[in-house]
């Protein structure tokens, strides 16, 4: 009875060992078998410092160096049209000439009137000589000769009135009054535009509106002429800030010869604060944005070799602080130095130490001005 109890318990320890043997060659099979680790095609840049000019950027509407919708300030029959739609006028030019024959026949009677009260001053002031007439008949001849020759200056401005002139020289709208029609006091006849310089009104924030002052330098860039930038200075800021939104109001005026900046046009602005220096930038895309703070990732000597025995590359994760934007590129102002090789595309395959192939056959946008491309 017990020498059967040995042989059975002798052969279940025999099956377990053969057990284990044989799941523990089978998990080696296992382990052999698995994917080995490949590197991570990556591109890099060189951080470098570069010449930049700290810019403040904000957007703005372009409009016009004096600007006014001309209209009639009396009512009228519109006689003639003296020019034609988008035209460039001079100051002064006759814009259009309303009905004015009854203001005219007025003005004759009245400098008619304005004759007559002269001939009476002259001859009472004659009869004033030999006592023919009192002192005060003299008095009034001469108030009623002044009284008439006020009526006249007066209907003069009048029969002014009938003929519109440009305020300034500047370029015309369309107009859409016609020869012949009745216009009211008020009335829209044309729009007058100088365009040639312009203004550009922005807005900064306030925390940031210690930096400003007049004559400081901007450029002004507008989609309509991709690729065109247009220099200007700032004219006057505003000292009121605005208590809805907080931004300080800001005008600057611009050169416009070929008359390219239209008023109302969308503008984008980039203003020049304190001084150009070197600063260390990279690409947008090679910062990786995270609540608990920003990060790159930094080429280094891997510990491994490759299949051929070369040394093999890496990557290690560290934090930076960034700074300002210009277009493509954002400042680094702490967390790196020049000199180092920063991932700046396939960060998302990448943690601590993982190897990496570098492939720079296709870089990321670095444009510090970046204008849109049609293709």
């Amino acid at each position: 009875m017990t020498k059967r109890m040995f042989i059975m318990l002798g052969c279940i320890v025999v099956l377990l060992a053969g057990l284990a043997i044989g799941k523990f060659l089978q998990i080696r099979q296992l382990i052999a078998s698995a994917p080995k680790p490949f590197a991570q095609t990556v591109s890099t840049t060189k951080v470098a410092a570069v010449e930049w000019q700290p810019e403040l950027a904000s957007v703005g509407t372009v409009t016009a160096y004096r600007g006014v919708d001309i209209s009639a300030e009396i009512a009228g029959l519109v006689r003639e049209i003296k020019f034609k739609s988008g035209q460039d006028v001079k100051k002064h030019a006759v814009l259009f000439e309303l009905n004015a024959d009854a203001d005219i026949a007025q003005l004759h009677a009245q400098q008619a009137a304005a004759d007559l009260a002269a001939t009476v001053v002259k001859r009472d002031e004659a009869l004033l000589a030999v006592a023919g007439v009192s002192q005060a008949q003299v008095d009034a001849d001469k108030a009623d000769l002044k009284s008439k020759l006020a009526l006249v200056e007066q209907q003069q401005a009048q029969v002014e009135k009938k003929t519109i002139r440009a305020p300034f020289s500047g370029r015309l709208g369309i107009t859409a009054i016609n020869p012949g029609q009745y216009v009211n006091p008020g009335d829209k006849l044309v729009s007058l535009q100088t365009i040639d310089p312009v203004y550009v009104n922005f807005s900064i924030p306030q925390k940031q509106s210690g930096v400003l002052k007049v004559n400081q330098h901007l450029t002004v860039l507008s989609d309509a002429f991709p690729g065109v930038s247009f220099p200007g200075k700032v004219n006057a800021i505003n000292p009121v800030i605005d208590t809805a939104s907080r931004n300080v109001q800001v005008q600057a005026k611009l050169s416009n010869q070929q008359q390219q900046l239209l008023p109302g046009m969308f503008a984008n602005v980039s203003l020049e604060v304190g001084v150009k220096g070197k600063f260390i930038t990279l690409p947008q895309t090679a910062i990786t944005y995270n609540p608990y703070g920003s990060t790159v990732f930094v080429v280094k000597p891997g510990d491994k070799k490759d299949d051929k025995g070369n040394p093999t590359l890496a990557v290690k994760q560290l934090f930076v602080t960034t700074g300002a934007t210009r277009g493509d590129q954002v400042e680094i102002t702490s967390g790196l130095q020049a000199g180092q090789e920063v991932v700046t595309s396939g960060q998302l395959k990448l943690k601590n130490d993982t190897m990496i192939v570098v492939d720079n056959s296709v870089q990321p946008a670095n444009d510090a001005h970046p204008t849109p491309q049609e293709h």
